[in-house]
Formats: C-alpha cells, structure tokens, sequence
C-alpha cells in the first residue's frame, strides 16, 4: 500500500501528477495516521511525521510522485450572525475559550451543529442557521488543539510523563513540608515541656533566670 509522509499545498499541486481524488472532512484532514481510500479505488497509508492541517485543494504525495487531490466535505454546521458585531466577537471568544471549532467568515461565524452550542448562541444574542458546507476553523496558536489522531495521543502520552515528573517533586514538596511542620511541631513542644520542667541545665533562659533569682 503506498505511503504518505507529504503534503503538496494547493499552490503546487500538478494536474498531470493528480492519479485520484479523496474527500474528507474536518477530522480526517487533521490526522496524521491512517488508511484512506480515494474514489478512484487508490489505498494509501497517511504516515505524516509533523502536525498539520490537510486544506481544501491540496494533495496528498505518494512515494512514487502521484498525487491524490483533496476536496474538504460538507459538514452540519451553524451559521451563526447577529445584529451587533460585539455579540459575535464575544461569542467567538466565549468557545474558543472553551476550546471550541470556529471558523471566522467575514459576516458570521461558522462552529460545528451541536445543541450545546446552539443554546450557547442563542444566549448570546446571535442566530444560528443549520448549513451544510466545508469546515475550516482556525487553528490555535496552543496546539494542544484538537489534533486528531497519532499526534494528539503522542502529545498526551508525553504530558502525562511530565505530570508524572511534576507530581512527584509536588509529592517531595509536600512531604518535605509536613516534616518540616512536625519538627516544628516537636520544637515548640519540646520547648513547652522545658517551660514547666526546667532546672539548672535545662537550657531554657527564662525560667533558669527564674530559679536563679529565687
């Protein structure tokens, strides 16, 4: 099965060299890993070695030089306008915080047809209007964002050994304290004992002060 590792921009993609084309949608065209199969009939083996986005129009390279085109499939998707400019730009925001899918057109926004999402809208002050069409959200700078597939489980697997890291130094942190407080705990007994049990070689200047002047 021939393998993928390159992706040709749009801009550069050949003619002569397109053999096939494949639609995907938002998802697919954010893997890095997978079996695909164009409508040609041609199986290929998506094995790309960094984080990317597949866009409408560019194709995917085979080891051989040809080249299957993709075209980036309709999706349910709200679109989603309001009378006041704020109130859209605050909505953005509001699920872009929440980690949310939004694609920024000129006059409305464009984020993935789901009831949450369109309550959310709607409480907002906005419209939504169930379209079909391609998706092309904007891609967070923080890249933890919505990859999907190998990259976002490598990713994962690497934060997790970090956490792991960070939590036992919080653990040896934290156990360092508690011994920290237990000794001092043990001082300020140790130096009340004293209070009530002094003598000459006690240590404890106050009450030795006082012994001395009686």
């Amino acid at each position: 099965m021939p393998r993928v590792t390159t992706i040709v921009r749009k801009p550069a993609v050949k003619a002569d060299r397109v053999v096939d084309t494949i639609t995907l949608d938002h998802a697919a065209r954010n893997r890095r890993e997978g079996v695909l199969k164009g409508e040609g009939g041609t199986e290929i083996r998506l094995d790309l070695d960094m984080e990317t986005t597949i866009n409408d129009g560019d194709a995917l390279r085979l080891e051989d030089g040809r080249l299957v085109q993709v075209k980036a499939a309709p999706e349910r998707l709200l679109e989603v306008k309001a009378e006041n400019p704020l109130r859209l730009t605050r909505l953005a925001w509001h699920l872009g915080s929440q980690h949310g899918l939004v694609e920024v057109a000129a006059d409305a926004i464009y984020v993935e047809n789901d009831p949450v999402i369109a309550e959310l809208v709607r409480g907002q002050g906005c419209t939504a209007t169930p379209v079909e069409r391609p998706f092309r959200p904007e891609r967070s700078a923080h890249h933890c964002d919505h990859d999907h597939g190998h990259g976002h489980h490598h990713h994962g697997h690497a934060h997790g050994h970090s956490h792991g890291h960070e939590h036992d130094h919080g653990h040896a942190h934290a156990h360092a304290h508690v011994h920290h407080d237990h000794k001092h705990d043990h001082d300020h007994h140790h130096d009340h004992d004293h209070g009530h049990e002094h003598g000459p070689g006690c240590g404890c200047g106050h009450h030795h002060g006082h012994k001395h002047d009686h």
